[in-house]
């Protein structure tokens, strides 16, 4: 075997042997690495909204009050001291985004649009830039802001923190804000009235 043909063999063990180890030092890792939960996975495990609806019928403006949970992601509804609604929300998407504490709800609007958050639209409606702060952004020439729906809103803050219709992703994603589902938010808007609690916790 000539000098050529050895350091080609050589050369050949080598990579082998180098692609080896690559592949050892992967699946080492993989196996000691944590597992990240696709999002998919963590929506389908937010439970959907539970209505007692016995406890539901007995609710009224007077005996209304709100319980929103932080850490579960869920809000609590009372009738008096009964659980009539249990439901996921969205809250802020970094800490401190939603505050915590004992509010009162300090307006109700049912069409509300956000002062903040939103588009900026053509004169035709279409949206030219989306997802602008109206404090930060400057609309292009032509356009004007409008401010994403916010429906079934109940304000909680002088800053503009309220409740709901949202999309709730099964994690903390608003601006602030506590999202409530499409078919729950109405409910609770027809049995909460100006000055009823709402209590926030982590």
């Amino acid at each position: 075997m000539n000098n050529l043909s050895r350091l080609l063999q050589a050369g050949y063990f080598l990579v082998i042997g180098f692609q080896f180890l690559t592949a050892a030092s992967v699946w080492a890792q993989d196996r000691h690495s944590p597992k990240l939960t696709p999002p998919q996975q963590l929506i389908a495990k937010q439970p959907p909204a539970v209505v007692n609806s016995n406890v539901l019928a007995q609710m009224t403006p007077d005996n209304a009050s709100v319980l929103v949970s932080l850490s579960k992601q869920r809000a609590y509804v009372y009738a008096g001291n009964q659980l009539a609604i249990d439901t996921p929300i969205s809250s802020g998407k970094k800490a401190g985004f939603t505050p915590t504490g004992n509010f009162t709800i300090i307006q109700k609007d049912p069409n509300h649009r956000s002062n903040i958050y939103g588009n900026f639209v053509d004169s035709r409606g279409r949206v030219v830039r989306a997802g602008v702060s109206a404090r930060i952004d400057s609309a292009p020439s032509g356009t004007h802001y409008e401010g994403a729906p916010m429906f079934y809103f109940m304000r909680l803050t002088s800053e503009g923190v309220g409740m709901h219709i949202g999309i709730l992703p099964g994690y903390p994603a608003s601006h602030g804000c506590i999202r409530l589902p499409a078919d729950i938010a109405p409910q609770i808007y027809a049995r909460v009235k100006l000055g009823t609690p709402v209590q926030v916790v982590n």
